[in-house]
C-alpha cells in the first residue's frame, strides 16, 4: 500500500477515536475542554500514532489493540505543539493553518490545555481495560517508554538546549542533540512502543529502534529544510521563523544540499534496518521513503 493511502487510513481511524477518549468539548469547565479539542481537531497527518500502529503490525500485532496508545501519542504530540507555540518559546501564531491555541484561548488556558493533554495521555495509556489483549507488563513497559521520551532527558531536554542555543554559534554535536532529543526521541519511542505492544522479540525491537532513530532525525532535518523552502499555505504554519530567530538548524550549519543528502542517507539507513522483516513492515518502509518527498 502506498504511504499516502496507509497514512490516510490510519489518520481516519485515529481521528474517529480521539473524541472517544476525551471529555466532550462542552464538559465543565468548558474553556479547557474546548481548547483541548481545538488543537486536536486542527488537522495534521497523525504521523507519530501511525508509526506506532505500523510498528505493531510489523511484528504481527493488531492495530485495534494498540489504538489507545496511538491516540495517546497524538495527545502528547499536540501538548508539545501547544507549548512550543507559546510566546515564551517559539511565539508562533499559526499551526496547521489555524491560529495557535494561545491566540484563541489565551496563554493561561493554552498552558493548562497542554498540561491536560499530557495527563490525559497517561490516563489512556494506563487503562488496561481498553487493552485487554495486551499483557499488563507490556502496557507498563510501553507507558514507561513514553514517559522517558517526554521528560528532561528527552523532548523537554531537547527543547531546553534549542531555546538556550538561539542566536549563538553552536557545534554540530549540539545541533544533533537538539534534533535527536527534541524530535527524534519521540519518533523512536512511538515505534518502540508499537513494537512492545505488538510483542516484538529482542532482535525485532532492536531493529525497529534503529529505524525509529533514523527517521526521527531525518524528519527534523527535512522540517528545517521546509522552513526555508516550504510554502506557508501548504505547511499550515509560519515559514522562515527559524531564520528570523537565528535558531540552530541543519541548513544553517551545513547548507541545504548537504542537509538533503543527510536526510536521504538517514532514510536509507532506516529502511536497511528492516532487512529481516517481511511484507508486514512495508508500511514503515513506504512512510520512510515518503518522508524525503514530503511538503507538509
Amino acid at each position: 500500500m502506498p504511504a499516502e493511502d496507509y497514512l490516510a487510513e490510519c489518520k481516519e481511524i485515529i481521528d474517529e477515536a480521539i473524541p472517544l477518549f476525551l471529555p466532550d468539548a462542552d464538559t465543565y469547565p468548558v474553556s479547557i475542554h474546548e481548547s483541548m479539542h481545538y488543537s486536536l481537531s486542527a488537522g495534521g497527518k497523525r504521523l507519530r500514532p501511525t508509526l506506532l500502529i505500523a510498528a505493531a503490525e510489523a511484528v504481527g500485532g493488531d492495530r485495534n489493540h494498540v489504538l489507545p496508545f496511538a491516540v495517546a501519542a497524538e495527545f502528547l504530540h499536540t501538548y508539545t505543539l501547544i507549548h512550543d507555540d507559546l510566546p515564551a518559546l517559539d511565539n508562533d501564531s499559526l499551526r496547521r493553518g489555524k491560529p495557535t491555541n494561545h491566540k484563541v484561548f489565551g496563554e493561561a488556558i493554552a498552558i493548562l490545555a497542554g498540561d491536560a493533554l499530557l495527563t490525559q495521555a497517561f490516563v489512556l495509556m494506563t487503562n488496561a481495560f481498553l487493552m485487554e489483549a495486551v499483557p499488563h507488563e507490556n502496557i507498563l513497559r510501553a507507558s514507561h517508554e513514553m514517559a522517558q521520551a517526554l521528560g528532561s532527558t528527552g523532548v523537554i531536554g531537547g527543547q531546553v538546549v534549542d531555546l538556550e542555543s538561539e542566536g549563538k554559534p553552536i557545534e554540530a554535536s549540539t545541533l544533533e542533540y537538539i534534533h535527536i532529543y527534541k524530535t527524534g526521541f519521540f519518533f523512536k519511542s512511538c515505534v518502540r512502543v508499537g513494537a512492545i505492544l505488538g510483542r516484538a522479540d529482542g532482535k525485532q525491537l532492536g531493529a525497529l529502534s534503529r529505524f525509529g532513530a533514523h527517521i526521527g532525525l531525518a524528519f527534523q532535518i527535512i522540517d528545517d529544510i521546509l522552513d526555508i523552502v516550504g510554502d506557508k499555505a501548504t505547511l499550515g504554519k509560519d515559514v522562515g521563523s527559524d531564520v528570523s530567530k537565528n535558531k540552530a538548524t541543519y541548513p544553517a550549519l551545513f547548507g541545504l544540499e548537504e542537509s538533503r543528502k543527510k536526510a536521504d542517507s538517514l532514510v536509507e539507513e532506516a529502511i536497511s534496518s528492516l532487512g529481516d522483516f517481511d511484507e508486514r513492515a512495508n508500511p514503515l518502509r513506504e512512510i520512510a521513503r515518503f518522508f524525503v518527498q514530503r511538503s507538509f
